[in-house]
């Protein structure tokens, strides 16, 4: 029997109304069992679905790795701890991104051999599977070791949730020659070079993110958040550029007639909502994280995701993926 999701009922910007639509969807739409952990008296109506009581709540502002430790009776810590304690097969939350790193990573622990977690963030590409960045913010700072095992385990992850049998790894730089980015840049081109099984396919540069010609793009987590970041900045000014020239006399009217019917599919595909979340790879357990803005139909999806994950096994795959001597 599959065992529910555990999902944070109090985390993000429109928690718990969308929270908790997103997880009735999921049952309703997508047959997933789920499991709502928030307090009872600020969720309101939990629409028929089970709730796992608690009385506090990590705000998105709260100091990460204090808060978990305070709010011991906290909705994320919580949920991490029901998928440790084997009454759930995965946590999702919106909230506060690392509260939810810190939680997971301190109630599930980390797989043998595995130095750090690291984010594991879907990228749109257009026609074809979603490019995986990593690390996309749980790292700052990080050695050329980590980010080779970063690559690493999002070649496994590429494997077991899209299917690509191969996943070319790339390494994000400033050019594509291999003498090109910092000292940590060029230390890990080495490493990757060198590391049999991997499929490494050299540096790319900014403008290899949309569309890309890898499955797998690595860096630091402090790079991979801000062009991550910097690419959702572009992509909705784009969008809005182009909603707010459409309509504006009957020339555009007329145009975007026309183009509606090809653009609203491609604005689909690049939508983060339809993305499924991020999931935090490395640990004894999955923890997919969702954007703190995710309305329920983000919700939806990255429960979809986190079910997915469960059923492909993907834990025991990168349990198999690091070997303990690695850290």
């Amino acid at each position: 029997m599959t065992l529910p999701i555990a999902l944070d009922a109090m985390g993000g910007d429109f928690a718990p109304g969308e929270i908790i639509a997103g997880a009735r969807r999921a049952v309703d739409e997508l047959g997933l069992s789920v499991i709502l952990v928030g307090v009872p008296d600020l969720m309101g109506d939990p629409r028929g679905l089970e709730v796992v009581a608690c009385t506090e709540v990590i705000a998105m502002d709260d100091d990460p790795a204090g808060s978990v430790r305070k709010k011991k009776d906290s909705s994320l810590v919580r949920a991490a701890e029901l998928v440790r304690d084997g009454k759930a097969s995965a946590m999702v939350s919106a909230g506060n991104t690392g509260a939810t790193m810190a939680s997971a990573l301190l109630r599930m622990g980390r797989l043998p051999g595995v130095v750090r977690p690291c984010i594991a963030t879907p990228i749109p590409n257009p026609g074809h599977t979603p490019t995986v960045m990593v690390d996309a913010g749980a790292n700052s700072e990080c050695t050329p070791e980590m980010m080779v095992q970063f690559a690493q385990m999002a070649s496994t992850f590429v494997r077991a949730r899209y299917g690509v049998a191969s996943p070319r790894v790339g390494l994000l730089s400033i050019g594509e020659e291999s003498t090109k980015g910092t000292p940590l840049v060029k230390q890990t081109h080495q490493l990757l070079a060198a590391l049999e099984g991997l499929n490494f396919a050299g540096n790319v540069e900014g403008r290899d993110l949309i569309p890309s010609p890898v499955d797998v793009v690595v860096t630091d987590g402090f790079t991979g958040n801000v062009a991550l970041k910097t690419l959702e900045g572009a992509l909705k000014f784009i969008f809005s550029t182009v909603l707010s020239v459409i309509g504006t006399n009957d020339d555009t009217k007329a145009a975007g007639n026309v183009l509606f019917e090809y653009l609203l599919p491609a604005a689909a595909e690049l939508t983060p909502e339809n993305q499924g979340g991020a999931m935090l790879l490395g640990l004894d357990g999955i923890c997919v994280i969702s954007h703190g803005s995710s309305n329920a139909t983000a919700i939806m999806n990255a429960l979809r995701v986190a079910s997915e994950m469960d059923r492909a096994g993907v834990v025991e795959k990168l349990r198999t993926t690091i070997r303990p001597d690695q850290g």
